[in-house]
């Protein structure tokens, strides 16, 4: 796959991503599968992952600032 910004191959990886869920909350999501560009670092998530990670960010702590949690397949 080439990605769509830069035209470099893009391989899949793991990372650490953070997600702001609300106002006052952020969501760091660890080890998080990812198919990600060479070159320009650009990601895409695939469709599997983005509906787990719905899923992963609706469920967390509401009242916390910051919360940390691992990407579990």
């Amino acid at each position: 796959m080439k990605c769509h910004i830069c035209g470099a191959k893009m391989k899949k990886t793991r990372t650490n991503l953070p997600f702001k869920v609300n106002n006052d909350s952020i969501v760091i999501v660890n080890e998080l599968p990812v198919v990600q560009c060479q070159s320009c670092r650009e990601y895409l998530l695939e469709d599997s992952v983005m509906k787990r990670l719905e899923h992963i960010l609706k469920k967390s702590g509401k009242s916390v600032e910051l919360e940390i949690v691992r990407f579990a397949a």
